[in-house]
């Protein structure tokens, strides 16, 4: 097998492992036999799990941007938000390891607490960015970008976890996508 498909078995593995127990309570030898390698199989292209762990975190960022990428940038802002909560949505192991590392990585010491430290920023400043852009120091809705970036940050992840919660709800989307043109004010994209 090639080595960038080998590499993503073995993500894909550590995905549903992680998911499944978090990042303490889960091995490099739980990763190999659910990958079906052995433990310096998994060793071999992750020579740590640590080194694991950023690989799939950089891999949900990847494939996040490319979904966002990939024919979204004409609707508007509430409707791009609805459309990342029903991407997810159709990706739950994404959401569940996103999930249960934030929740791990909120320890100081935890490997992933930098990493979720400077994604939130990232997320935070490019939607102020974005939303300063469009409206501005102050959206139609009064707020300030900076407050309305907090406030969908906060929005998504807690949907996230609601959904996680109940997934038996298929709303969530349209939820999201109404909370959004409140919050703006209007939408002139």
């Amino acid at each position: 097998m090639e080595t960038t498909a080998r590499r993503e078995e073995i993500l894909g593995a550590a995905l549903e492992v992680f998911a499944e127990r978090g990042y303490r309570r889960s091995s490099i030898d739980a990763v190999a036999e659910r990958a079906g390698l052995t433990r310096q199989g998994v060793l071999h292209y992750f020579p740590s799990k640590k080194r694991l762990l950023r690989a799939l975190l950089q891999r949900r960022e990847d494939l996040a941007r490319a979904h966002l990428a990939a024919g979204h940038a004409d609707k508007d802002l509430p409707s791009r938000v609805a459309e990342v909560v029903a991407y997810d949505h159709r990706n739950a192991g994404l959401v569940q390891i996103h999930s249960v590392l934030v929740a791990e990585g909120i320890v100081r010491d935890d490997p992933a607490h930098g990493f979720f430290r400077d994604h939130y920023r990232s997320i935070q400043d490019n939607t102020v960015a974005h939303l300063t852009e469009i409206y501005g120091d102050r959206l139609p809705s009064g707020l300030t970008p900076r407050a309305a970036a907090s406030a969908l940050v906060a929005m998504l992840d807690g949907m996230q976890l609601q959904w996680l919660l109940d997934d038996e709800r298929s709303d969530y989307p349209e939820i999201m996508r109404d909370v959004m043109t409140l919050l703006i004010g209007s939408t002139p994209e």
